[in-house]
């Protein structure tokens, strides 16, 4: 087996870190375990495909701000993170946005990841095709998740109010997925130089 990098084992104590932090006292129990599960989930399958692919440090690192973002989000819940309270006190915004943050990461991420995956597994020969097909794939999970979050308010009702985070916005589920586009957008027009320099280091991609 590859020797596992200084990095990748400081990624995962961090993680860890604000995952024990997250689950002590957390605002509402119920919403904690709602937020912290995409995550965790996410932890379980890189954990048990580590060995067979490894992504890039970067990808890595990116993972590791939205798993944060999640916890965070769970401690406090969207609507009542403190540093948007103070942001949205301070600028005399109508709602915490800090729910917008994690949409932004909904898609910011999931594209490298995507991305890091059509180049590594060769999934299609014309790259011209790629911006696209990867945008689509993060505006599907960001749908998946909306839908997810309509059906946990199907069944649990009134307990789902702090889980959902509308905060009285009767658009929240568009601006969210706006917000996904955006960091999808973003991530592929900003983070592609770095991601590539990264993988020729691996020797996945050639270099110019």
């Amino acid at each position: 087996m590859r020797k596992i990098p200084k990095s990748h084992i400081a990624l995962l104590i961090g993680v860890a870190a604000v995952f024990i932090w997250s689950g002590i006292r957390p605002y509402d129990r119920l919403t904690w375990w709602l937020e912290i599960f995409p995550g965790l989930i996410g932890l379980i399958v890189l954990a048990a495909t580590y060995r067979r692919f490894r992504f890039t440090t970067l990808v890595y690192t990116l993972i590791a701000l939205h798993i944060s973002i999640l916890c965070v989000g769970g401690h406090y819940t969207y609507a009542r993170e403190p540093v948007f309270s103070w942001l949205r006190d301070t600028f005399h915004w109508q709602r915490n946005h800090y729910d917008r943050l994690g949409h932004f990461a909904q898609g910011f991420v999931p594209a490298m990841i995507a991305r890091e995956m059509f180049l590594r597994l060769n999934i299609l020969n014309r790259t011209r095709w790629q911006p696209f097909l990867i945008i689509s794939i993060c505006l599907a999970i960001s749908a998946t998740y909306e839908f997810i979050e309509w059906w946990t308010a199907l069944l649990s009702g009134s307990a789902s109010t702090e889980f959902l985070a509308t905060q009285g916005d009767v658009w929240d589920t568009q601006a969210d997925m706006f917000m996904a586009l955006i960091g999808a957008v973003c991530a592929l027009a900003f983070m592609r130089p770095w991601q590539d320099r990264q993988l020729r280091q691996l020797g996945v991609i050639n270099n110019p």
